[in-house]
């Protein structure tokens, strides 16, 4: 697909996975309607999440650091010890020291806060992809 945003063509798939549903759904019309970026499934907690992973075989992984049943760490570890071809980036409220060695320490790629604009959360997307860290609490 022309036009990408990193100007390769390659159309990212990305699973994605927040609790709250609101953010989960605005999400998924976020990153829907930006070129370069297919959405191949949403999930309300780690366990849909690693199970989407499974099925669908994304590059990335947009999860979210505290949810129910399987928060974003565990998801995390799971999805890059399964699917190391699954780059994760964590899009979360906390922007605290603590989260992000957690998030990273747990293979993740990017850290974002929710305040993150659509180009910033694609850049993440695209870096993460390309086996490059993003971090921006």
């Amino acid at each position: 697909m022309a036009g990408t945003p990193d100007g390769s063509g390659v159309t990212l798939r990305v699973v994605l996975a927040d609790d709250q549903a609101v953010v989960r759904e605005g999400l998924v019309t976020l990153l829907g309607l930006l070129p370069g970026i297919e959405v191949a499934g949403a999930a309300a907690d780690g366990e849909e999440a690693i199970a989407l992973v499974a099925e669908h075989r994304p590059d990335v992984l947009l999860v979210d650091l505290r949810m129910p049943r399987c928060d974003g760490v565990e998801a995390t570890e799971r999805v890059r010890a399964t699917h190391p071809g699954t780059a994760v980036v964590v899009l979360t409220t906390y922007a605290d020291d603590e989260s992000l060695l957690t998030a990273l320490q747990a293979g993740a790629r990017g850290f974002l806060t929710k305040d993150a604009d659509a180009e910033t959360i694609v850049r993440a997307l695209h870096s993460a992809a390309s086996g490059l860290s993003t971090v921006d609490g």
